[in-house]
């Protein structure tokens, strides 16, 4: 794996996630909150959009976090992710992909 494999992994979670959530018929958690406000379509869509725009947050946040140019709570430092292979994922590259992933598709 490389870091944009990695991070389009990671993008892929969070939109497997958002597309969870906004099911009408889903059985996890999220869900059967989401239902249980008995929204409009109107709410449920700007609730789906607001659950998206947090979980990108999240998400972009702790990549750049791996990669050392964002803090991770309260502290910022250089990580080393590998993968199973021994490559290295973090070291500079998380950002500039990241970026592209999240925030410029």
């Amino acid at each position: 794996m490389n870091p944009e494999e990695f991070v389009k992994n990671v993008f892929k979670e969070k939109e497997d996630l958002v597309r969870t959530y906004s099911a009408s018929n889903g059985q996890t958690h999220v869900n059967k909150l989401i239902e249980s406000l008995d929204l409009t379509a109107k709410q449920k869509e700007i609730l789906i959009e607001a659950i998206d725009g947090v979980l990108t947050d999240g998400f972009y946040t702790l990549l750049l976090g791996l990669d050392g140019v964002a803090s991770i709570g309260e502290k910022q430092e250089m990580y080393k992710l590998t993968d199973e292979q021994g490559n290295e994922l973090t070291g500079g590259e998380i950002e500039a992909f990241a970026w592209e992933y999240f925030h410029n598709k």
